[in-house]
């Protein structure tokens, strides 16, 4: 009885020892097919991908002239990708008000020419006229001191009145001498006045011929018109906005088109956050024109914007400055874009599909015997199809799949699937 009981409690603990292992080591049977491959070391290219549209570099913005704070209707407009040349009117403003402007500020002009002239028309009369008095006074003046010579030989009240008069003529002498530089400071004053009226109106008018000139915006170099979009008082989220047109109206300041320099191309990519930290100016790209089939770009990152959007589509533009230039380039053509964003020499690395998560935890199932053990790794870095890692040896052969989901999905008679990342 005894010696059962022993028995029985060794094919206990031997049984317990089989399934611990078996929680480990994951078998391999010949029935069991688990997809593998083994580590490999090497230089590993990291890029990101994204999409993009074409877009001259150096271009010109086409906008609606500073004339005012109102809004301007335009007249005239090039058609979206019209192909026009230097100096060619690309678009033209409604220029009614300005030329209004012109016609009233020319009118001043010429009142107040004629103001200077007539001012200055009196002014040499009343010259005229008090230069006269001026004589006159000095002529009286003389006369009386003449008179006084006679003084001596006149009765004393005669003599008196020649002294009167003497005082008479000096003080209307001295009268009219002050007068004239009033007459002269005035006269002066008016002119001053009718010369700085002359002047607002001489501004105005050149103002409103420039802005008739500037109302005509016409193309600094040869290349498409791409038209801009109309969003005065349509901005909505989500909503369709049309392109600017002959009749609609336009706020001073607002880029109603753009020419691009067709001698230096941009690509504007739209990229996601998370690749945020790996993309720096000077950074290769390889582009290829969606249109174009069988085109191959080559360019460096220029620029790098900020991020923006919303919480669930966070990105930032990126701009490409083109170096090989093809003839048959179009603003606004779509691009795919590959970004190369660093190289890790010598670099141990395995598929994406073959790394498992577990919370914090990353690891691998690593060939044991006939089965596979989960052995723990250290990310380094992630591409779409590789990862390159620490913790394995160099032609380590790793499964492909989840040997566990393998297992039950071949015992259940399913196909067989690998793990997804979580």
């Amino acid at each position: 009885m005894i010696r059962g009981l022993i028995l029985f409690t060794l094919l206990g603990i031997a049984a317990f020892g089989a399934w611990r292992l078996s929680r480990t080591v994951v078998p391999a049977a010949s029935s069991i097919e688990v997809p593998t491959t083994a580590v490999k070391r090497g230089d590993i290219t990291f890029t990101v991908a994204a999409k993009g549209d074409l877009q001259g570099g150096n271009t010109q913005m086409l906008q609606v002239p500073m004339t005012g704070g109102q809004p301007i209707t335009i007249t005239f407009l090039r058609a979206n990708g019209e192909l026009v040349q230097k100096e060619d009117d690309v678009v033209r403003f409604d220029t009614t008000e300005q030329e209004y402007k012109q016609r009233e500020a020319e009118a001043d002009l010429a009142e107040a020419e004629q103001h200077i002239v007539q001012a200055t028309a009196e002014a040499e009369a009343k010259e005229e006229e008090m230069n006269f008095l001026l004589i006159k006074a000095r002529a009286d003046l003389k006369i009386a001191q003449v008179e006084m010579r006679r003084n001596e030989l006149l009765a004393a009240i005669v003599v008196r009145q020649n002294e009167l008069a003497l005082t008479a003529a000096q003080e209307k002498l001295a009268k009219i001498e002050k007068d004239i530089e009033n007459s002269r400071d005035t006269a002066r004053s008016g002119i001053a006045i009718h010369q700085a009226a002359r002047g607002k109106a001489q501004v105005k008018a050149e103002t409103a011929r420039r802005n008739i000139a500037a109302m005509a915006i016409k193309a600094k170099s040869d290349g498409y018109v791409a038209i801009q979009q109309n969003d005065e008082g349509n901005l909505r989220w989500g909503m369709y906005l049309p392109p600017y047109q002959v009749g609609d109206i336009a706020r001073p300041g607002k880029a109603v088109a753009q020419i691009p320099d067709l001698s230096s191309w941009e690509a504007t990519a739209r990229i996601g956050e998370l690749d945020r930290g790996h993309i720096a100016e000077g950074q290769s790209a390889e582009l290829s024109v969606i249109a174009i089939p069988g085109s191959a770009l080559h360019g460096k990152i220029k620029s790098i914007g900020g991020t923006t959007g919303p919480p669930w589509d966070r990105h930032f533009d990126c701009r490409i400055a083109i170096q090989n230039i093809l003839p048959e380039l179009r603003p606004g053509m779509s691009v795919r874009i590959v970004i190369t964003t660093g190289t890790l020499k010598s670099a141990l690395s395995i598929p994406s599909q073959a790394m498992f998560e577990s919370g914090s935890r990353k690891f691998v199932y690593a060939r044991k015997g006939n089965g596979f053990l989960p052995v723990d790794v250290s990310l380094v870095r992630r591409s779409e199809s590789e990862v390159v890692i620490t913790g394995l040896n160099e032609g380590q052969e790793i499964a492909l799949a989840n040997p566990d989901q393998t297992q039950s999905k071949q015992a259940s008679g399913g196909a067989l699937q690998s793990l997804p990342k979580k």
